[in-house]
Order: structure tokens, then sequence, then C-alpha cells
């Protein structure tokens, strides 16, 4: 834990109080094992963070607060910045929090944003044959979405059965692995190993999308492109929320996509994602634990 005190606000900057927190844990995971490339060290920046990789490093992306402004009423908002108890921060870097959004449930923003982006990437449509091969918060998010689509038939494939009641609960079937029904129309793939990864091309129809979502950081993963993934013509598309999508970028911002993420999550059902609450002061010696390989659990929202 370090200690630091903010700037006074600039001109159009304020104070932000800080309320909740998210562990995005796929990303934060890697952070925290020193995993990210030199390579691609500056893309992986936090737009907030401070200092280097590997370490010290501050880093995040999932903070809702509440504005200290010198003059009117404070507002609940989420921002684009680390685990930190305050911040100051450009007054057009905050997104305001809808009414119907609660601030805990707000810290999924930046994973709903992730999942809207994938959507989009895939141009999945009604109707289609979905398969969303695992179930972390990144890939159930994916799911949520899809089975919004008029008569989609959205499957989550996870090794681990705790998962399938928040899966059901958000409108998607359940699956182990081996168990998805084969030649879908598009799949996702969340599980960030190489295994579901092999898994997630069998299970793609001829001439199907698999959109990858996984980061590996430094680890390099064998993909399957032999037996028939040429003779069925498949796309293999990489998504990722740095850019917005390329169907939607002529008319969508960075802003408008987040705006839009925060309004997706005023379903109190997507409250089941968030599976663990850890203080602030406590975070320091939680994070090896939230942060192991297989840890179970999907997002851990930080209390301030």
């Amino acid at each position: 834990m370090r200690s630091e005190r903010p700037a006074p606000p600039g001109p159009g900057e304020v104070r932000v109080r800080t309320l909740w927190t998210g562990l995005s844990r796929g990303t934060e995971r890697l952070v925290f094992e020193g995993q990210v490339p030199d390579s691609v060290a500056a893309r992986m920046r936090a737009p907030a963070q401070a200092g280097d990789f590997p370490f010290p490093v501050k880093y995040g992306y999932c903070a809702v607060g509440e504005t200290e402004p010198e003059d009117g009423p404070p507002e609940r908002v989420f921002a684009l910045q680390p685990h930190q108890e305050a911040f100051v921060a450009p007054r057009d870097g905050l997104c305001p929090v809808p009414a119907a959004v609660p601030s805990r449930r707000a810290v999924l923003a930046a994973t709903m944003e992730t999942a809207l982006n994938a959507v989009w990437d895939s141009g999945a449509g009604p109707g289609d044959r979905i398969a969303v091969v695992g179930g972390g918060a990144v890939g159930l998010l994916v799911a949520y979405l899809a089975a919004g689509l008029p008569g989609a038939e959205v499957t989550v494939i996870d090794r681990d059965p705790a998962r399938e009641a928040v899966a059901v609960g958000l409108g998607a079937a359940f699956r182990p692995p081996g168990g998805g029904a084969p030649e879908a129309d598009v799949v996702f793939h969340a599980s960030a190993s190489q295994e579901g990864l092999a898994l997630a091309l069998g299970l793609a129809g001829d001439e199907a999308a698999v959109v990858e979502l996984s980061w590996y950081g430094a680890r390099t993963v064998a993909v399957p492109l032999g037996l028939a993934f040429h003779a069925r013509r498949l796309r293999l598309l990489g998504s990722q929320v740095g850019e917005v999508a390329a169907s939607r970028r002529p008319r969508w911002s960075r802003r408008r996509r987040l705006a839009k993420a925060l309004a997706l999550l005023a379903d109190p059902r997507l409250d089941a994602l968030i599976t663990e609450e850890v203080a602030f002061a406590d975070l320091p010696g939680a994070l090896p634990r939230l942060l192991a390989p297989g840890a179970p659990g999907l997002c851990t929202a930080i209390r301030y």
C-alpha cells in the first residue's frame, strides 16, 4: 500500500472520492505476475496508470466514485482509474452513473464495454446459435448480451459447475467442456486457455466467426489451424476494447460506448457476477488469493 496526496484540481478537473473499484481478474493477474510483454507495454497501460511495467505500478480501470466539486451538488461517476481512495481527473474523463445502476454494480462497466464491443465485432444476430467458451465475467456478459437477441440460442461452456446458475439466470444454457453443441454460427472464446481456444474452433460451423477475447500476455499459445480449419473457412477474430468495433466506429465514440455499457447495467440479475467484496485496506493481503490461477468466483468489488 502506497500513500500519496493528490494534486489540487486544475482547470477542467474535479476531485473524486472513491466508493468502489472492481478487480479485472484476467488482465490484472498478468500485471500482478509481471507478464506484460515489453512489445505491448505501451498499449496495455491503463489510462491513469502511474509507473512502468513490471513494478512498481499503479494499475486498475474500474472505479466508481462521487465528485467533490467546489460548487454544485456531487455526482456519481465511473472512471478508468486505479485502486485508490481518491483521485483528480478531467471532468470529460468521468462518465455519469445512471440513477438505475447501483454504485457497486457499476464497477462492471469496463467489462460490459468489452462484451458489448465483442458482440459488435462478431456480427451476431437474431436467431443465431452462439457458443461462449469461458464463463468468467467477460464471457457471462457476452452471453447476457447475446441472449437478448431475439431467438438466439446461447450456450456457455465452462468446467466450473458453480457458474451454471449464473449463466442460466442471465438467459443462457450451460454445458461442461465436451457438452457444447457444434455448428455454432458465432463462437466467443474467453477462457484464456489453449484448450479453450481449440474447443471454440471445434464448435464453429462452416464459415463461422470465432471471436478471441482472451489476452495471454507473454505466454505463447498453440492454435490448431490444421484439421478442418481451412476446409470449413473459419474466421478467427481478435476483439479488444481499446478501439470501438469497426462496424460502429464512424458513429460511436468511446464515451458513447461507455455510457451505453453503464446503462446496460440496470438489470439486477447482473449482481450475480460480483461474487466477493474486499475492503480496500485488506486488498494487499487478498490479492495473491484473488489473482491466483484457478481462483473461484467472478468479479471482486473493492469497498472504500
